[in-house]
């Protein structure tokens, strides 16, 4: 990354002010206030800041997010609202204050003018009890508001005696060392004065524009209206882009398959988590891993970038041996089951993967061997014993997903044996209070099983290494930052790597030969050996860290695995292999206020979408719009129409209709002739930022948020026809009618780039809309090239094809009876999730055990009262709900504790309606 900046200019403290303490590298030029940096800008621009990719972020704001970011802190909600109040706000007062100091020298009116701001900030900094703006430690809108404010409040000239909470917080920020180093670098020691030849380039700010708001919904470039300033120059500009027309020269080709990585290429390898094949994907799943994944592998494809895209089920482990117990089939007939069910899901979702494949290959067992063996020679294996988990009643080991207790961090109550879903913290099963094996809900017994170990203390410095380059090179989200972050400064201990299974790829060694690799070990080999299995070339995608870019697509709960396990495996392997370059992890996905539930009849899940009447391209676009980035999100039914109906019908939908309508009524289907003026030109200018933004956002993966330029795009070609009205013009004299024709044929031309900006969220309407508009192929390699090309793809004369509505309404009565089917309604004769365990729980014995039946007359036998049982599961499921519920919708502390408390007493009372003690087993000793 290089930054340009210039001496004095009071935007170049700010992102000076962050880059200090940020800590981030990168390479600083001076130049001159005049010099132009931004190549498609006729004007300066500074500061600037050139990515690796070659593309610019030329607002202040934007790069000091940018590397706020890439140090792993995302701006929150509230550090968001300042950002854009310091923009909207904030900003004009302050340019205007500084114009009358500094070239006026009217410093004494300097409190008038910002009186209105400071009081607005003094007010919502005294009501808070924390340090900084947005909580207990700096954040980029503390930087950006700092650094905004210096040069004048750092000016004697101004007294902020009737905003003490305002110079508390100023004082706090500024003495921070960095603060301090960053205002001596770019004011030279002259305060205001330093900032004279800088001023003197700018018109002076009216006070009409300073305006006492609240942090509002706006972007910085926004004038009274609410609308983008546009400059002449930037019009000028994007009327020459528009006259070059289209690429003429590109020849479309067809993928041709096995993709390998290409000399001058960007290779992009990309994985999206391996699904687990033991149950059909929900919603949250979908958008999670393969439909994120889906996005980005289509928009690279388009930004002609040579991707694969791979993925597949994995299908080993404990899970499998359980649902093949349950439907009374072997782990492998399970495997072939529910492979084929992910496969139809994904393909009716239209993902398109150059490859779905299985893990339970033969190159899984070779590839996944070899890693080991590697390990082992290199000396990054351990031995140990291991205590775990064993239910006496399923005559088996317990795999950590089947065990449930109390959380020995948190107390979260429904914690699993690996993992707490609550405070995140990884669990030793036997660490578990009162642990229940969830297959039987009997309390398991603590045995000892000798295993072998992944050292990771020993691999914790190359780990650390290729971390401090990948996480600062590359596009990691914030989420995977702190999750990764927080594993290593815990510390790294060794991993098991073994299990007591018999469905596994099993171990090599000799003195294993009865187990299996754990599914942790085994899954993320899984990419390489499916890659394996699409080209035996696969070497050149997963040992070529040179040529290649690495992508991995995952929800929250998947990072470490990707960022921590995976990568040491593989750096102990000493071979070469390519590492993640950009981990894309999401939040989670909620269904309504709860959570998604199979057997209770909650939520949507993938083999039921279909049935619902929506198209998939529906489907597709809610889930991105509501897409987890930066915190957890959730499916609604009443939502999802609103967006439907509001967003593609009237929005999307009704502008590429309308234009298209316009040249098949009003111009015998040929596109007319087009004459631009300036709103023409102001309107091109407008898309093609909105075009340029999308492109810098879904570079960096910002899926959801470049969504929403395409949804500007077509608000902006509402608003510029409603305003032209060519349906009038069209009726009057020559020169209207020719005013007619440019608006209509702008238009069309705008429809053409929003077909290929959706292409990657909706394929199947935006190819229906480039049908009906017949545009030409080259469009869609056209538009996306570089920063962002919006030209006039279909020029005058142009026939385009039948026009039609792309969107259906989603009526009221539609929605409630969907939202009644997907909400946990169940048919009399359907047993609950805690039924079915009960009434399977003597299945999950060997083969020679006896019928159900059997066990529930063993049960009476013991006194258990199975009645009773049953209503208490039912209670203990139910209350379980409410406890989620209440932490989902971050409750007051006392409620959710008297909440918990009822949970564990049903519990309780659930144990002795079993014949089990109440009281959780002892826990004795650890790994030894």
């Amino acid at each position: 990354m290089k930054l340009f900046v210039s001496e004095g200019n009071p935007h170049c403290l700010k992102v000076f002010a962050a880059l200090e303490v940020t800590g981030v590298q990168c390479s600083i030029q001076y130049v001159n206030h005049e010099e132009r940096i931004v190549p498609f800008l006729t004007r300066p621009a500074l500061p600037a800041l050139l990515l690796p990719s070659g593309l610019h972020l030329f607002s202040s704001n934007a790069i000091c997010r940018y590397l706020f970011e890439v140090n792993g802190q995302e701006p929150s909600e509230l550090g968001s609202q300042w950002l854009e109040w310091e923009a909207t706000v904030l900003q004009p007062a302050l340019l205007q204050a500084l114009h009358m100091a500094v070239l006026q020298g009217k410093g004494s009116e300097l409190s008038k003018v910002l009186h209105s701001p400071l009081n607005l900030l003094d007010q919502s900094l005294s009501k808070g009890s924390m340090p900084f703006l947005t909580g207990e430690v700096v954040s980029v809108a503390d930087v950006v508001l700092w650094a905004a404010m210096y040069p004048v409040l750092s000016e004697s000239s101004l007294a902020l005696d009737e905003h003490k909470s305002v110079k508390a917080w100023f004082d706090r920020v500024a003495a921070i060392q960095s603060c301090q180093s960053a205002a001596q670098k770019v004011l030279q020691g002259k305060g205001l004065q330093g900032m004279k030849s800088d001023m003197q380039r700018q018109p002076a700010l009216q006070s009409s524009q300073c305006r006492d708001t609240q942090p509002c919904n706006r972007s910085p470039a926004e004038g009274e209206d609410g609308e983008r300033v546009v400059s002449e120059e930037e019009m000028e500009a994007a009327a020459l882009t528009w006259s070059k027309g289209l690429n003429t020269s590109f020849v479309a080709t067809d993928r041709k398959h096995p993709i390998l990585p290409q000399e001058g290429k960007r290779n992009i390898l990309l994985t999206s988590a391996l699904p687990y094949v033991n149950n059909v994907p929900h919603l949250g799943n979908i958008i999670g891993c393969v439909l994120s994944a889906d996005v980005f592998s289509r928009y690279g494809r388009l930004r002609e970038w040579n991707v694969l895209f791979v993925c597949g089920t994995d299908e080993y482990g404990t899970a499998t041996e359980n649902k093949a117990r349950e439907e009374g089939l072997t782990p492998q007939q399970i495997c072939d089951k529910y492979h084929a069910i992910h496969s139809t899901i994904y393909k009716w979702f239209q993902i398109d993967f150059d490859f779905f494949g299985r893990t339970t290959t033969e190159k899984q067992t070779e590839i996944a061997q070899n890693i080991f063996w590697r390990l082992h020679k290199h000396g990054f294996l351990l031995e140990d014993i291991v205590e775990q988990l064993r239910c006496e009643n399923c005559q088996r080991f317990l795999a950590d997903r089947f065990v449930e207790g109390i959380c020995p961090h948190c107390s979260y109550p429904e914690a699993r044996g690996d993992q707490c879903d609550k405070c995140g913290q990884l669990i030793n099963a036997v660490d578990l209070g009162e642990p229940q094996c969830k297959v039987c809900r009997q309390t398991p017994v603590i045995r000892s099983s000798k295993h072998l170990f992944l050292d990771l203390p020993k691999l914790e410095t190359q780990l650390e290494q290729w971390l401090e380059k990948s996480t600062s090179t590359g596009d990691w989200t914030a989420n995977a930052k702190q999750i990764t972050r927080s594993w290593v400064r815990d510390g790294l201990k060794p991993r098991c790597i073994t299990r007591d299974l018999h469905w596994g790829t099993p171990v090599p060694h000799p003195d294993f030969k009865e187990k299996v690799f754990y599914v942790w070990f085994d899954a993320p080999i899984g990419y390489l050996s499916i890659t394996a299995n699409y080209t035996e070339n696969w070497e050149k995608w997963w040992k070529n860290p040179q040529q290649v870019e690495l992508y991995n697509f995952m929800a929250k709960d998947n990072v470490p695995f990707h960022s921590v396990v995976f990568p040491c495996s593989l750096l102990g392997a000493q071979d070469n292999y390519t590492l993640v370059n950009h981990l894309v992890a999401t939040e989670y996905l909620n269904y309504e206020d709860t959570k998604f539930s199979k057997s209770r009849g909650v939520g949507v899940f993938g083999d039921m979408a279909k049935d619902t009447g929506i198209p998939s391209d529906v489907w597709r676009f809610y889930l991105l719009y509501v897409r987890p980035e930066g915190q957890d999100s959730a499916f609604s039914w009443a939502d999802m129409a609103l967006k439907n109906n509001s967003e593609l019908l009237n929005n999307l939908g009704n502008f590429i209709n309308r234009a298209g309508m316009f040249v098949t009524k009003f111009f015998e289907g040929c596109v007319p002739v087009m004459a631009l003026q300036q709103e023409d030109k102001r309107l091109l200018a407008l898309v093609g930022w909105e075009l340029q933004q999308y492109i810098l956002l879904m570079d960096k993966v910002k899926i959801r948020d470049a969504l929403k330029h395409i949804l500007n795009i077509s608000r902006h070609g509402n608003q510029y026809i409603q305003v032209h009205e060519p349906w009038r013009k069209i009726k009057e004299g020559d020169t209207e009618r020719q005013r007619a024709g440019t608006v209509t044929g702008v238009s069309v031309n705008i429809a053409c780039l929003l077909s290929v900006m959706l292409l990657p969220y909706l394929p199947t309407v935006s190819q229906t809309i480039r049908d009906q508009l017949n545009a030409p192929q080259s469009c869609i390699n056209t538009m996306l090239q570089g920063t962002g090309t919006f030209v006039c793809a279909l020029s005058a004369g142009h026939r385009i094809g039948t026009v039609s509505p792309l969107f259906q309404k989603l009526e009221a009565d539609q929605i409630e009876a969907l939202k009644k089917k997907f909400g946990g309604q169940q048919p009399e004769d359907e047993p609950s999730e805690k039924e079915t365990t009960l009434q399977n729980a003597a299945s999950a014995q060997p083969a020679a055990a006896p019928a159900p039946a059997a066990a529930v007359e063993v049960a009476t036998v013991n006194g258990v009262d199975p009645e009773k049982a049953k209503q208490l599961t039912e209670a203990v499921a139910e209350q379980g709900d409410v406890v989620r519920a209440l932490k989902a919708q971050k409750a007051e502390k006392a409620v959710i504790t008297a909440a918990v408390a009822k949970l564990l007493d049903l519990k309780k009372q659930l144990a002795l309606a079993e014949g089990k003690s109440p009281e959780p087993a002892p826990q004795k000793g650890k790994k030894k």
